[in-house]
Order: C-alpha cells, then sequence, then structure tokens
C-alpha cells in the first residue's frame, strides 16, 4: 500500500493527494496515517509546497466525510436502522450500533465532531450521527475543519521533518507495516461478517 499512495502522490499531485483523502474518508482501511506524511516527504523535497499539500489533505477529507453526514441526515435513525436490516452484515453496522453513535453525538454535541476528527476510523463514522442529529452543515464544515486541520498539520509536520532520515530501509519497513494493517483491518472485518448476529 506504501507503494501505492507514493506513486498516486508522486504522479498525480495536489490532486492525487485530494482524491486519496477523500477515498480515506470514504473508506477508512485506506490510512490518512500514510498517505498525509508522505505528501508532507515529497513537499520537504521540494516537488510539492507544503500549504498546496495543506489545502489539498483539508479539502480531501472534507469532501469525503459529507457522503456520511448526508447519508446520516437524509435517511434518519430508523430508516437506517431499516438499512441494517438488509445489509448490516455487509456493512458490519448493527441498530446497536447506530443507537450507540446517536447516544455519543447527543452527550458531546457539535464537540464530538470536532474531537471525533482527530481519532482514527471514528474520523469517517462521527459524520453519520451528526447527520441524524441534524446539524448544521455549516458548523459541521467548521468542526470538521478545525478537527482536521489538528491531525493533518500533525501528519504533515512528521513526514516534512523525517524527509533527511527517509531511507530504503524505512520505505520497506513501512510497507512491510502498512500492508500488515491492512491485512489486518481485512481479516477484522471478514469476522465480524461471520460472526455479524442475525438477530438485530
Amino acid at each position: 500500500m506504501f507503494d501505492w499512495i507514493l506513486h498516486i502522490i508522486e504522479s498525480g499531485g495536489y490532486i492525487g493527494i485530494f482524491l486519496l483523502m477523500v477515498l480515506e474518508n470514504l473508506f477508512p482501511p485506506i490510512p490518512s496515517e500514510l498517505i498525509i506524511p508522505l505528501a508532507g516527504f515529497s513537499a520537504a523535497k521540494g516537488d510539492l509546497n507544503i500549504f498546496g499539500v495543506l489545502f489539498a489533505t483539508l479539502s480531501g477529507g472534507l469532501v469525503g466525510c459529507i457522503p456520511w453526514y448526508v447519508l446520516g441526515r437524509v435517511y434518519g435513525i430508523q430508516r437506517l436502522k431499516k438499512l441494517t436490516e438488509r445489509f448490516g452484515r455487509i456493512l458490519t453496522l448493527t441498530s446497536r450500533d447506530i443507537d450507540a453513535s446517536e447516544a455519543w453525538f447527543a452527550q458531546y454535541g457539535n464537540f464530538a465532531v470536532f474531537f471525533g476528527r482527530l481519532i482514527p476510523t471514528v474520523r469517517t463514522l462521527i459524520s453519520v450521527p451528526a447527520g441524524i442529529a441534524k446539524m448544521s452543515f455549516t458548523s459541521f464544515l467548521v468542526y470538521s475543519l478545525l478537527g482536521s486541520a489538528i491531525w493533518t498539520s500533525l501528519l504533515l509536520f512528521v513526514g516534512y521533518s523525517l524527509e533527511g532520515q527517509y531511507t530504503q530501509t524505512i520505505s520497506a519497513d513501512i510497507n512491510t507495516v502498512s500492508n500488515i494493517v491492512v491485512i489486518l483491518i481485512i481479516t477484522i472485518y471478514v469476522y465480524r461478517v461471520l460472526t455479524y448476529p442475525n438477530k438485530k
């Protein structure tokens, strides 16, 4: 996965980074923890401008989280629960999961979106209860942007700072780890599908 992400960044530039971040928000198994530092590394080499990279990552992240927000807002909690009755096994999502996410959002309100954008995987899923709660779209974008800006800036700084220490050995190690993470995610998904409760 490391080589694939690096190839897209090097060949696609800002547009490639933007598209990767959109996909990362739509499909959590694509990790921003790899995308953003590699984009920062490219900026440190002088291939890209750091501010352009920051804009591409933030805008891609915002665009990618909007469909989940719209899904929650348009469908509402009851229709989403019915959706889990038909596709819950494939989505590995139960009506209980929806209730839990809604309760969490109800407890923390708009700040749930802000803090949720700082937590891996939750970054994507927090958009759904925000939509269900009919959070103002403007507020959703603002809190998402603020949370994402902190997370993105941190990862960009890491990638930018490590440019001088980057070697083929480190590349190989990161590639191995990223492949292991992907395999682990797939394994967990398959397990959840096979053990999905028949009664919601």
